[in-house]
């Protein structure tokens, strides 16, 4: 295993910074081997299974392209919890995690339902249901591919979480009496523009569709979200948003005019403006 490792890391060095080729190594040998640290640290002087060199082999070939690990593993853990992903759905990074803890701090002791609008893998709503007790946790997404996956990865987490194909543009069969404590989402949010100054594994491999969104309204998917909520927010409901770093303050206001009150905008362990709540009067 120790030339194994040696071989990974050799591979991945011209492409990657030291400490993610660290990481990635790591991830490539628990997932091949199936063993956790403390196994491989104490097989580290066994031979490796040529079967097992080739599947390795195949995941480097890919890694040097610059295509995320989740991708080529096929999952990735997120608040504790490992989710399905692909190619179809953005992988759940760490400051979704910390809208999460965020959500379940401020709401598991009341909040009784709760809706993600553009779900995805199905990460944000499945995670509080696993660590918040509401009776009634559902996902939205445009995407039946999508939808399958979250599904799966309700099924993956013993979840009760429950998945339904909607337009936040045009839902249907949503009556007003259809309400709900908490609805939060992490919309698409990335202006066109930006794209340049993205990292190339992102820009080239995850779904477009879910990161941009017009460079002349960016704010198009917390418009219609936020005027859906007034509606559809239980009284003294509360509103979340992942939100773009450069939009905190037009965020902010644009929740003020659709009337939401205690608007509280966060920043991440990377003190970046992150997300944003909003109360229904």
């Amino acid at each position: 295993m120790l030339k194994t490792k040696k071989i990974i890391k050799e591979t991945l060095s011209p492409v990657y910074p030291p400490t993610e080729v660290e990481s990635l190594t790591r991830l490539i040998l628990e997932h091949v081997t199936g063993f956790n640290r403390l196994q491989m640290h104490l097989k580290q002087t066994e031979p490796f299974p040529e079967s097992k060199i080739m599947q390795i082999t195949e995941i480097l070939n890919r890694l040097v392209t610059n295509e995320p690990i989740q991708y080529i593993l096929g999952e990735t853990e997120f608040y504790g919890l490992k989710f399905t992903v692909t190619p179809d759905v953005l992988i759940p990074r760490a400051e979704t995690e910390e809208l999460v803890e965020w959500i379940i701090s401020e709401e598991k002791a009341h909040c009784k339902s709760l809706l993600d609008i553009g779900t995805g893998s199905g990460c944000i709503p499945i995670a509080i249901d696993k660590n918040a007790n509401i009776n009634r946790v559902e996902g939205w997404d445009i995407s039946e591919e999508v939808l399958q996956i979250a599904r799966s990865n309700a099924i993956r987490n013993n979840s009760k979480a429950l998945f339904s194909c909607q337009d936040i543009f045009a839902p249907t069969g949503i009556t007003e009496h259809s309400q709900w404590d908490v609805i939060v989402s992490n919309p698409p949010y990335v202006l066109m523009e930006e794209s340049n100054l993205m990292e190339r594994n992102v820009v080239d491999f995850e779904p477009h569709v879910a990161l941009f969104v017009p460079d002349h309204d960016p704010l198009i998917f917390y418009r219609a979200i936020a005027r859906f909520a007034t509606v559809h927010l239980q009284h003294h409901g509360s509103l979340y948003f992942e939100i773009n770093e450069a939009m905190g303050v037009e965020t902010e206001k644009l929740l003020s005019e659709f009337g939401y009150q205690d608007i509280q905008v966060r920043k991440d362990l990377q003190w970046k403006v992150r997300m944003v709540r909003g109360k229904k009067n």
